[in-house]
């Protein structure tokens, strides 16, 4: 037997697990995680009960399924080929950008992300995934505020989590109909959000 008939149903294999781990973020990002149950998943899947649990033995290891394939998709979204090592205005627009097109392009993805109701699941695998971005986010923010460029009154997790919210925020208003927002909505966001943590001394505080 060729080495590419030996590959085939390993493909096969994945392309079903992946359709699957689709079909749950689907469900999840739709009902929730704790009022979601595997049977509509698998129907969603078009697969059987019996073949979901050949992938996955139980519901909380799908979700860490999803959410490690899901954060890796941030990850690259946000971080591949940007220099966090030199922070500057420009990089946090960057950063912003790339965030608005992963919300606005993946909307299941970035909804189920921000569930709080998922972190009592997360194996150690998951937060390992989730340290793997922000690792480099606060590494990226202790630098700015040691060169000058963010002010140094708060932690740098505060920092993190005060832009973090203040996105999620505002995209989920959105998503519950409170406010639609514009490309000019977005800039007065993102300018806000970088007032809040520059160094109102640094050259580079002006929106």
């Amino acid at each position: 037997m060729s080495l590419t008939a030996n590959a085939q149903p390993d493909s096969r294999e994945g392309r079903k697990r992946d359709l699957i781990i689709q079909a749950a973020l689907k469900v999840f990002a739709e009902h929730g995680l704790h009022g979601t149950a595997v049977p509509p998943i698998a129907a969603e899947a078009g697969v059987g009960v019996g073949t979901l649990y050949r992938y996955f033995d139980s519901k909380e290891a799908l979700i860490n399924a999803v959410f490690q394939d899901t954060k890796q998709q941030l990850q690259d979204a946000l971080l591949t080929d940007l220099d966090l090592m030199n922070p500057s205005r420009s990089l946090f627009d960057a950063l912003w950008a790339r965030l608005t097109r992963f919300a606005r392009n993946n909307p299941e993805g970035f909804q189920f992300l921000e569930m709080q109701d998922h972190h009592s699941y997360l194996t150690a695998d998951s937060r390992h995934r989730e340290q793997a971005l922000l690792i480099p986010l606060g590494m990226m923010v202790i630098i700015g505020q040691r060169t000058g460029l963010l002010s140094d009154d708060m932690k740098p997790d505060l920092a993190i989590a005060l832009f973090w919210g203040a996105f999620v925020g505002v995209f989920k208003a959105e998503r519950l109909g409170y406010l639609t927002l514009s490309d000019d909505d977005l800039k007065r966001a993102r300018d806000a959000c970088w007032l809040a943590i520059v160094n109102h001394d640094s050259k580079d505080k002006t929106p």
